[in-house]
């Protein structure tokens, strides 16, 4: 973005440089939501952690759980920027998600135990929303969750769960009363990734990587402080995420990051012919549009954050957002696979793949991003109904 930045700003931007400067990670950006390698977990959650322990995450929370106290979402849009130009990883998981739904429904006993966890990055969180039956129309899961004494028996699946592999906690969504309606009968909860009865199965996607897990419950008893909220009260917690989830999709894996790396692969890079591909003409017309769109992208994401810091956001805001990064992310990288040709299919560990196999990576995992948080499908009627007001 290029703006006039106010003071308060302007020095948290330098703060977010200097500390990259000083802490930066020996750790790769990955594209999309690829999960760190086991080996580079303990380096990853320190990371994450300097970035809280700095005051550069969660600086909004409230002073009693380490943050200023102060809401500036131009602060979370400034890091997401800096760490996405500097080329270090961000915070992955459901972190985010969970923090919010616990400041606005959470207990004090489950502020006081998961917070600082989260702050440390000691604990990684998984969502475990969507099931082979209730993707985009989540409201008809069919988990359960019924009493027992003084505790919960949740019992069935969940799939296309992010990071489930190497969580420590899940941040699940259960039907508690199946005489209610379908909405209705939703409660949310917290569950141990290692607890009995609980099973990981990684899917493996057409990147080659298995970041994406089935995750199977089977009987698993959680303690009654283990639900967020009240029962009953899930739809309106999963309504709230999802739209934090949404709104944050174009500040995880910037386009105008990505547009600019392929005017870097076009000025060295020559075709057939000889010519460099950056001197080509429709290589600039075309280099020019997409980083059009993706500035277009960028600016609309800022108004939701100017939106959402004066209390004026809207609940269509964020879907619309999300349509339009995932749809411009994935023609960039559909034009850098076109531009590269045959070296495009040379995967991170091939010695001929350019830039060390990001746009193989990057290309496969863009249609990702059309599906996840809300297919673009849904999403547009979302907007038709809400933002334009057309009939169901």
């Amino acid at each position: 973005m290029r703006l006039a930045p106010t003071d308060e700003i302007r020095e948290f931007q330098l703060a977010v440089r200097a500390h990259i400067a000083t802490h930066r990670p020996d750790l790769p950006r990955l594209p999309g939501t690829r999960s760190p390698d086991s080996v580079d977990l303990p380096a990853y959650r320190a990371w994450c952690g300097s970035l809280f322990s700095a005051g550069l995450m969660g600086s909004d929370w409230p002073v009693e759980w380490g943050g200023s106290g102060v809401t500036n979402p131009l602060r979370d849009f400034v890091l997401d920027e800096e760490l996405a130009a500097a080329q270090v990883p961000r915070a992955i998981g459901a972190w985010n998600l969970v923090c919010g739904t616990l400041f606005e429904y959470g207990s004090e006993r489950q502020k006081a135990t998961h917070l600082p966890r989260i702050r440390s990055f000691d604990d990684l969180w998984c969502q475990l929303f969507s099931e082979p039956e209730a993707g985009s129309d989540l409201a008809a899961l069919r988990t359960t969750a019924r009493v027992d004494g003084d505790g919960w028996i949740v019992h069935g699946q969940k799939v296309w769960t992010t990071h489930a592999h190497i969580a420590d906690l899940g941040f699940l969504l259960a039907r508690t009363d199946p005489l209610a309606s379908k909405h209705a009968g939703i409660s949310a909860f917290i569950v141990d990734m290692s607890a009995p009865g609980v099973t990981v199965r990684p899917l493996r996607d057409i990147t080659g990587a298995s970041d994406f897990n089935e995750v199977f419950l089977d009987d698993v008893r959680l303690p009654a402080g283990a639900m967020i909220g009240a029962p009953g009260q899930g739809w309106e917690i999963a309504r709230s995420a999802l739209a934090r989830e949404r709104s944050h999709s174009v500040r995880e894996d910037p386009v105008v990051a990505k547009v600019e790396r392929l005017v870097g692969i076009a000025g060295r890079t020559a075709d057939s012919t000889g010519t460099t591909l950056a001197d080509r003409r429709d290589v600039r017309q075309r280099l020019g549009q997409l980083y059009a769109r993706a500035r277009a992208t960028d600016l609309l994401g800022f108004e939701g954050v100017l939106r959402e810091a004066s209390g004026a956001d809207r609940s269509y805001d964020a879907p619309v957002v999300k349509l339009m990064f995932s749809e411009a992310n994935l023609d960039a990288v559909t034009y850098a696979a076109e531009l590269l040709g045959e070296q495009a299919v040379h995967g991170e560990d091939d010695p001929q793949a350019p830039d060390d196999g990001y746009w193989q990576k990057a290309w496969l995992f863009a249609r990702g991003y059309t599906i996840s948080a809300g297919s673009n499908e849904i999403l547009r009627n979302l907007v038709a109904e809400r933002g334009l007001g057309l009939p169901r």
